[in-house]
């Protein structure tokens, strides 16, 4: 019997017969292996979920402290020295084995004296290799001694031309999904949390930071030292350093960002402290003392990435009118929903994703007001759809259900609108069924109960079900059994309803039908979702109306990657010609992968498109993080 089968029977026995979790998994071992999910959950320090992505044999040694001691190279691209990692023997084992990827690995040391036996096994290409380390059941810690490879995943060494200032290097990791092991030998796998501390030496001209206590001036030495005191999982191990200022935001926020680019990114995020106060009004105290946001260089893979005090995110924010300042809100809401309660397998993405997004709307509804919070869930809504009509068309229905199998395959394939939009919308529903005011009180009780610990999915089934949803009326109104283990969505899903975008709608059915022509659209009072609503509206556009509305309104030259994006979609499926130079502009200065792939996909269903856009990703390709490049070089089948 196939583990999801056994998932789906022990779901459905759960929400119908609501037997107690003991009871299910001794139904589910008469049919089969009791799975992860089935299991009863044993002390945190002593049972995690097995973790398909991980070669960590954690449950038998746990690490609990990592020391790390490196040094940076921006010639040779390479981190050097070495990390000490305490341990905990939970079963006299005598073999710890962590996860790498791509290390060079020098020699091993037990607790500091004498030097083990270690071998590494067999390469994959999405995995790495399990680094096995011969120890005794009384040793407290092993040290490695190592060095990463110029080609590490996570790690993008820039040259000075790559950087708004041209003037200094630059370094920034990506560490999120399992790329940590390509800088860190560690147990990578999102349910083992640690702390740790760090002592960076780098060039005095540029400044070190980490996902952990940082300094804001740069050291004469160029010697940083860090301290994480709170736990956190590897995916959350963050370093960058470059040519970088400083500047408070509030009581305990700021930003950073290179010189050129500071003045322009405070004013932008002008908001952080508000969003800090909102959060905390809405669901407890912030756990991490200081929050702050580095602007990193273009090539930055991803919208942000929620590292713990140091959020690491995308000049393409940096609007100029203050209207994407919500992927701020979406990271600093990690701070309680991942960072605080994290999903113990990438499996259990949707707990980290769907909580967030659900959480970013409520912080932004109590800054810039209803009306706003509306378009944001509108627009959400359509990505949602869009999405899962694609992973249909693909065949990939089960990709389309919040609890996944990604058991052989690399947890990026679940890092989609499912997991943040149809975990969003689920507890929409739930919200919707008892009541703002209870949710709230669940959710608050939630994060506080369960923080710095792991959450599968039936543990928070078990807590939604204990304290909040308890009778069987609320139970199959929600139905959380569809929203979780089911595909596409449930009959109740909820009908977002914006005002804002209505007149929005309005005139895509006029300039589709040639009631109107592209300057009499009423843009005013225009923010970007207002833009993106009407350009992803727009069904019967040809390039005579590509012409007409750039004319009116210079889309080719934005410079708004969001709008842009949407815009060079329109482009290449009309081959409206004049905008490919903007385009290729584009697709060279930005290295962020929502916008790089959906274009790169269009370009490469047409012959001469797609030779076209083999020109361009040549060019552009030494500018792209490597989680960008792997995922363009698949879709140009490179």
């Amino acid at each position: 019997m196939s583990v999801s089968l056994i998932i789906y029977l022990f779901a459905s026995k759960y929400f119908i017969m609501k037997f107690t979790q003991n009871i299910i998994c001794l139904l589910v071992l008469t049919i089969g292996s009791c799975g992860p999910l089935e299991k009863e959950r044993k002390p945190l320090d002593t049972d995690l979920a097995t973790d398909a992505h991980s070669y960590a044999n954690f449950n038998e040694v746990r690490v609990n402290h990592i020391l790390l001691d490196l040094e940076t190279d921006f010639d040779k691209k390479t981190l050097s020295g070495w990390a000490e990692l305490s341990i905990s023997n939970y079963s006299e084992a005598r073999e710890l084995i962590l996860d790498t990827r791509d290390l060079k690995i020098d020699s091993v040391k037990l607790d500091d004296e004498s030097l083990t036996k270690y071998t590494l096994g067999e390469a994959s290409d999405v995995f790495g290799q399990p680094l096995k380390i011969s120890i005794q059941p009384t040793n407290k810690s092993v040290k490695v001694y190592y060095s990463t490879s110029p080609e590490s995943a996570a790690l993008q060494w820039l040259a000075p031309e790559q950087t708004f200032s041209k003037k200094h290097p630059f370094l920034f990791s990506q560490s999120q999904a399992i790329l940590a092991r390509s800088w860190v030998p560690c147990q990578d796998g999102p349910g083992v949390k640690f702390t740790y501390d760090a002592k960076i030496k780098t060039d005095p001209s540029l400044i070190a930071l980490m996902s952990a206590e940082n300094k804001t001036e740069k050291s004469s030495d160029g010697i940083y030292t860090f301290q994480m005191t709170q736990p956190i999982s590897s995916y959350l191990l963050a370093i960058t350093i470059g040519d970088l200022d400083y500047q408070s935001t509030g009581r305990n926020s700021g930003v950073f960002a290179e010189p050129d680019m500071l003045a322009k990114s405070v004013w932008e995020l002008q908001s952080m402290q508000s969003m800090i106060d909102s959060a905390e009004q809405l669901y407890g105290q912030y756990a991490w003392e200081q929050y702050d946001v580095v602007i990193l260089p273009p090539s930055f893979p991803f919208g942000g990435m929620e590292n713990p005090r140091l959020t690491f995110a995308t000049p393409t924010i940096i609007a100029g009118d203050r209207s994407l300042v919500s992927l701020i809100a979406h990271e600093l809401a990690h701070s309680w929903s991942g960072n605080l309660v994290t999903n113990e397998t990438w499996n259990d993405f949707w707990l980290n994703e769907g909580f967030t997004v659900y959480f970013e709307q409520r912080i932004m509804e109590k800054i810039f007001g209803k009306p706003y919070e509306e378009m944001l869930t509108k627009l959400g809504m359509g990505d949602l759809v869009n999405t899962i009509s694609e992973l249909e068309e693909e065949g990939k229905s089960a990709d389309t259900h919040l609890y996944l199998d990604l058991e052989g395959r690399d947890p990026d394939d679940g890092l989609t609108d499912v997991a943040y939009e149809k975990g969003r919308f689920f507890l929409q529903v739930v919200e919707n069924e008892v009541g703002r005011e209870r949710f709230d009180a669940f959710l608050k009780d939630y994060f506080d109960k369960n923080k710095f610990n792991p959450m599968s999915t039936t543990e928070f089934i078990d807590q939604l079900y204990s304290n909040l949803l308890q009778t069987d009326e609320e139970r199959l109104a929600v139905d959380a059994e569809s929203w979780i283990f089911g595909p596409g969505l449930p009959e109740n899903v909820p009908v977002p309803f914006s005002k804002e975008l209505d007149r929005v709608e309005e005139d895509i059915a006029k300039f589709d039908h040639n009631l109107i022509d592209a300057s009499q659209i009423d843009t005013g009072g225009y923010t970007t979702h207002h833009w993106l609503y009407l350009l992803r509206g727009l069904k019967k556009m040809t390039p005579e109306k590509m012409s007409e509305m750039d004319k009116a309104y210079k889309l080719s030259e934005t410079g708004n990657s969001e709008i842009a994006c949407d815009w060079f979609k329109h482009a290449i499926e009309q081959n409206y010609k004049p905008a490919y130079p903007y385009m290729e502009e584009f697709l060279i200065r930005v290295g962020r992968r929502k916008f790089l792939s959906p274009l790169y996909e269009r370009l490469a269903q047409t012959e001469d498109n797609k030779k076209w856009a083999l020109e361009v990703y040549k060019k552009a390709r030494p500018g792209y993080h490597a989680v960008s490049y792997n995922s363009i070089g698949e879709i140009l089948e490179l």
